[in-house]
């Protein structure tokens, strides 16, 4: 295993780092042997198990999609501009500090403010200049925000209040760096997970971290982008796992598991049924009520 600070530099709904190890346990035989050349996450999320099966395999070569384009604006200055994200990730959080705690909260709504008025004159297909501080301005949001959370609005606004921590660490120098490098193999595409299937073959692993089908008709990880994902949804990317099964690839995938809720409720058994389905505990993490945020089952889906 390679050592390395690799890891991600935000926190996401649904973080997969709890359950590295009950992946790993379940991956497959020829990723083991080195007989898998690139690895494939078409829902990268926070990137907890890219940035791990990245670290400790040598693939030759990694694709991450994500349709929410301001994570792949991220994702890419980290990898291009490094440096520059830290020097002004810097500067954000020495002027923050400084302040006493109205003056926080003022600064941190002044920076929402900028980061959801300046969104219309980003071009988000075309890497520049202004891409690194609205970079820096959505790491700074994410430490500062209530409960780690990014949400937004139907308009695409960030919406997520102030997050009141007392001494929030912002800027970590040496995961970006890690984080970084670990990027150099990897190129980071903004679309749906479907995009995906141009580079997905028998040489491939592919990781499905979809937005978890919520538990509850108020419980949703689906609110990370101005576009939600249904069950129709979930149907059609259920259709897609076949597809890549076809071309021989190795697939695994995780989800919520909808009978810690209803034990009669089989719509991933049914969707899946023709592949291996285990159920692991996880803890749910993100949740405004802290008493919900106990153990759960998932599920976890291979095609091996």
């Amino acid at each position: 295993m390679i050592e390395t600070n690799a890891r991600p530099f935000l926190k996401w709904a649904g973080g997969k780092t709890q359950l590295l190890n009950e992946f790993a346990r379940r991956i497959p035989k020829e990723l083991k042997n080195g007989e898998i050349s690139t690895f494939i996450e078409p829902f990268v999320g926070g990137g907890a198990v890219f940035f791990h099966f990245n670290s400790v395999f040598s693939f030759k070569e990694c694709h991450i999609f994500d349709i929410n384009e301001e994570l792949i604006l991220a994702y890419s200055v980290v990898k291009r501009n490094v440096e520059d994200l830290i020097e002004y990730l810097c500067d954000l959080t020495e002027e923050f500090l400084s302040k006493d705690d109205e003056g926080r909260k003022e600064y941190f709504y002044s920076i929402r403010d900028e980061f959801n008025q300046t969104k219309s004159s980003i071009n988000f297909k075309n890497y520049g200049k202004a891409w690194i501080p609205r970079a820096g301005q959505l790491i700074f949001l994410n430490k500062t925000c209530f409960n780690g959370l990014f949400r937004v609005n139907s308009q695409g606004e960030f919406n997520v209040p102030f997050g009141q921590h007392k001494n929030p660490k912002i800027v970590y120098p040496d995961v970006l760096r890690a984080d970084a490098q670990i990027l150099q193999n990897t190129k980071i595409h903004l679309g749906d997970f479907a995009k995906s299937s141009q580079y997905i073959n028998n040489n491939s692993f592919v990781y499905f971290d979809p937005p978890y089908r919520p538990l509850s008709n108020t419980a949703s990880f689906t609110q990370y982008s101005k576009d939600g994902f249904d069950d129709v949804e979930q149907q059609r990317l259920a259709e897609f796992f076949a597809k890549c099964d076809a071309k021989r690839a190795k697939l695994m995938l995780s989800n919520s598991d909808p009978k810690n809720i209803n034990s009669n409720d089989n719509f991933f058994d049914t969707l899946y049924g023709k592949f291996n389905i285990q159920r692991v505990p996880a803890r749910r993490m993100i949740n405004s009520d802290a008493s919900k945020r106990g153990e759960i089952n998932e599920i976890i889906v291979t095609n091996y």
